[in-house]
């Protein structure tokens, strides 16, 4: 009678986990906080009985520190394009299978083309993309010139004006100011670069990468050097905040998908990357997010006054460039430190 009733419970315990049915599998993910709409996420985990597990970073140097520390169990990465070359290099992402990738090759908007670092997607697919311009105050600007990097020699605008703290952003823009390339690697541009944002500091207000977001807004400051997906979101809501792209010429940034290289979940990585460029998954990340993803058939589905914000032409977008790396290239790295130094000498 014990054996039986062993038995019995045995059998009940196994009734009652297969009533449950098998686990679903996991896709872990690791990204930039808010920057994968939630119906997206619900839509994907529906259609493939799965869950989705989302962890975030806040830059780049994080999230590579986080990994070559040793930290596992993610499927998806989305760094920027700078990253990707050390990180195929140290063997943290796979080689993708674009025989699983049918909508990418499909969708892709081949504007877009001549700015990716690797159009051969070998490890990654453009997620999201970042040009970096002037937010700026259409009702207190007056004549200035918000589609120049000389707008930063308007004496009128001393102390309402500001540049981000980012080395490579800033000293990009002295270079672009004066027809260089933005990754540039000779001494003698990148100290005429220092020299032109030394002049330009006299007449802003700080070195800034997030208060200038609420300043704009409250009209404290007037022209801030900034991301077009936070100015954007102020766009939105306030028509008397504009953005411009400097006519000389600007960085544009890509956050890639990437597959880690200790992925347990390969097949539905990819999945998830080709889901992504879907117009209607898409058109739902760019309003969710602010900023565009190079899915060519989701723009018609963007609301006007977003699409009109996010879309560039080809033309505009000739004039992006992508930072690239120098890690590799120490003795470059340390001629931009060393400008830096000197340019934020003094505060």
């Amino acid at each position: 009678m014990k054996n039986t009733k062993n038995l019995a419970g045995v059998a009940l315990a196994c009734g009652i986990l297969a009533g449950c049915g098998p686990a679903k599998e996991e896709l872990h993910v690791y990204t930039w906080s808010d920057y994968i709409a939630p119906d997206v996420i619900k839509q994907f985990e529906e259609r493939n009985n799965c869950r989705v597990v989302v962890d975030t970073f806040d830059s780049n140097e994080a999230m590579y520190a986080k990994l070559q520390a040793g930290s596992t169990g993610y499927d998806i990465i989305t760094p920027s394009s700078y990253q990707i070359p050390l990180m195929a290099k140290n063997g943290m992402i796979q080689k993708l299978d674009h025989a699983k990738l049918p909508n990418v090759r499909k969708n892709f908007d081949k504007n877009y083309a001549t700015s990716i670092l690797d159009p051969s997607f070998t490890y990654n697919v453009p997620y999201a993309v970042t040009y970096t311009g002037f937010a700026y105050r259409k009702d207190k600007v007056g004549n200035a010139p918000v589609d120049s990097w000389k707008v930063f020699e308007t004496a009128a605008l001393k102390g309402r004006m500001s540049l981000l703290s980012d080395m490579r952003e800033t000293i990009g823009g002295g270079l672009k100011s004066l027809g260089y390339s933005l990754n540039s690697t000779k001494p003698e541009e990148i100290d005429k670069a220092a020299d032109v944002v030394i002049g330009w500091k006299k007449n802003i207000a700080k070195f800034d990468n997030e208060q200038y977001k609420t300043a704009v807004a409250s009209g404290e400051w007037f022209v801030c050097l900034g991301y077009s997906s936070d100015s954007i979101q102020v766009m939105l809501d306030d028509d008397n905040v504009g953005f411009a792209l400097p006519k000389e010429g600007f960085t544009i940034a890509f956050d890639e998908m990437v597959i880690a290289a200790g992925a347990k979940k390969v097949d539905l990585a990819h999945k998830f990357i080709d889901f992504c460029y879907e117009p209607d998954v898409a058109a739902a990340n760019m309003t969710e997010v602010g900023a565009p993803m190079p899915v060519a058939p989701a723009f018609p589905k963007l609301d006007e006054k977003l699409r009109k914000l996010v879309v560039l032409d080809a033309e505009t977008l000739k004039r992006g460039e992508v930072l690239r790396d120098f890690d590799d290239q120490p003795a470059v790295r340390e001629l931009y430190i060393k400008a830096w130094d000197r340019i934020k000498a003094g505060e």
